[in-house]
């Protein structure tokens, strides 16, 4: 057996999940090296390059699924493999009822980022350099009390072979740098964090201005912890870029996740063709969307495209797996994804994120006599219940707005309410989209994390909740 993380590799270890007689098959191979390096008080507090490589094996025995994975690919270990999920399979039978799974259809593709210039082969002392300037430099910075500046950049190759003709391959590469600044004025200290993250190579570190980013950061926390917290209560308001990718993902985006519907523990559930939101807005998930993190194939091999999960307003459907959509009598969605080969997939959203509408930014401020321009950089994230919709979130610093114009900036900003609720009173969407990722974090569900990415255009909203003093 030719031992590498390929199509070819696949299919010889799916040759020998068949042999043991099995209904279906399913194998994941992954590849995924991560180097991170990070700077605390101008002290090289890390420096280190992980590497994770293995197999997952699904089977199909009886109507039940068992699976198995192993980080070896020796033979022994896959015949080992397969010994295990045969035998997880077997056993739910004891437990359970099966299941009901979606068709899928023999999906061939490929999918690698494009890159001149392989961050993992850029020498680690240059990386390092540049990690150490930032940070050094921002403890220089009056009234920055604390600063942490990371670098990270990772290669996830994942391929995805099954009897039902999958054969899919998908490598993402991305780099990034993340900054955080600690300030303090009198008695008050005020953190803010920000991170960018390119799909590419080392090219995009070396064109962008980092010392101009950093400096933003540090910039921000300090007049943050000179400024005063709003007035709470209920506001007009303009959300940003960031902050409704934040809102929407994870009071919404969660919420939409099929597997939370079948278990009833969504606030959509048997909504299908109802009005969620206002006419402006409409949602989607994307795995192939510009600045998002790249999926164009699920862990089960299904293509990923654009799912319209609201349209105008309406709710369309849910997100998927083989699995839910086969128990919801739904469509598959693309969105069956795993942290890593030690895990089976679940539901997860991908880019998820509303679409732009017809005005210009600035058009949102006009008219709005007393209300908040609520930012995202520097939020801190907060809890959410998808099971009735409710959220509270902690803010970056924002902005009060007065007389159509953007005032004071404000710091301790908080927002809560029900999603569908802000949703529904969005009044204005402007044209500006943009969709983000990280290669610092991710999304955590079920003790797994996920890569995503989120974004949409600034909005207005006829109300929402903000706390402050």
């Amino acid at each position: 057996m030719s031992a590498d993380i390929s199509i070819d590799f696949g299919k010889e270890v799916l040759d020998r999940v068949l042999r043991r007689g099995v209904e279906e098959g399913l194998v994941r191979l992954q590849e995924r090296s991560y180097e991170l390096i990070v700077f605390d008080n101008g002290v090289l507090r890390s420096y280190g390059i992980s590497k994770v490589v293995g197999i997952g094996i699904q089977v199909f025995v009886n109507g039940f699924t068992g699976y198995s994975y192993t980080s070896s690919l020796s033979l022994d270990s896959i015949e080992n493999t397969v010994d295990r999920a045969i035998k997880n399979a077997k056993a739910l039978a004891n437990v359970a009822k099966p299941r009901r799974f979606a068709e899928v259809s023999g999906v061939k593709g490929f999918y690698r980022t494009s890159y001149a210039e392989d961050p993992f082969a850029v020498d680690p002392s240059d990386k390092i350099s540049l990690v150490r300037d930032l940070n050094v430099g921002s403890m220089k910075f009056s009234n920055i009390v604390s600063a942490v500046t990371r670098f990270a950049c990772e290669r996830d190759r994942r391929v995805v072979v099954s009897s039902r003709g999958v054969e899919v391959f998908n490598e993402v590469t991305a780099v990034g740098l993340s900054h955080m600044a600690v300030a303090r004025s009198g008695e008050v200290m005020e953190r803010v964090y920000d991170q960018k993250t390119f799909v590419g190579g080392y090219e995009h570190v070396k064109r962008f201005d980092w010392h101009g980013f950093v400096d933003e950061v540090n910039d921000l926390a300090v007049k943050a912890s000179q400024a005063r917290a709003p007035k709470a209560g209920v506001y007009r308001a303009v959300i940003d870029n960031e902050l409704i990718g934040l809102m929407l993902h994870e009071a919404f985006g969660h919420a939409s996740e099929g597997d939370l519907v079948l278990y009833n523990a969504s606030v959509l559930r048997g909504r299908i063709g109802e009005k969620v939101a206002s006419e402006l807005v409409t949602i989607v998930d994307d795995g192939r969307v510009d600045g998002g993190y790249p999926v164009y194939y699920d862990d089960e091999g299904v293509e990923k495209r654009q799912t319209v999960v609201v349209e105008r307003g309406v709710l369309r459907r849910h997100l998927s797996s083989r699995y839910v959509a086969g128990e919801l009598g739904i469509e598959l969605t693309g969105n069956a994804r795993a942290q890593d080969i030690t895990f089976n997939a679940i539901v997860r959203q991908t880019n998820f994120y509303m679409l732009p509408g017809d005005a210009k930014v600035e058009e949102l401020f006009e008219g709005v006599s007393e209300g908040i321009y609520l930012r995202g950089r520097g939020a801190m994230g907060g809890q959410v219940d998808p099971s009735m919709g409710t959220f509270t979130f902690s803010v970056g610093p924002s902005y009060t707005i007065k007389n159509g114009e953007v005032d004071k900036l404000v710091r301790g900003v908080t927002v809560s309410g029900n999603i569908l609720d802000v949703l529904k009173s969005v009044e204005i969407v402007a044209n500006d989209l943009k969709v983000s990722t990280s290669v610092f974090g991710g999304c955590g569900k079920s003790s797994q994390l996920a890569r995503v990415g989120d974004g949409g255009p600034h909005v207005r909203v006829a109300k929402i909740v903000v706390g402050g003093e």
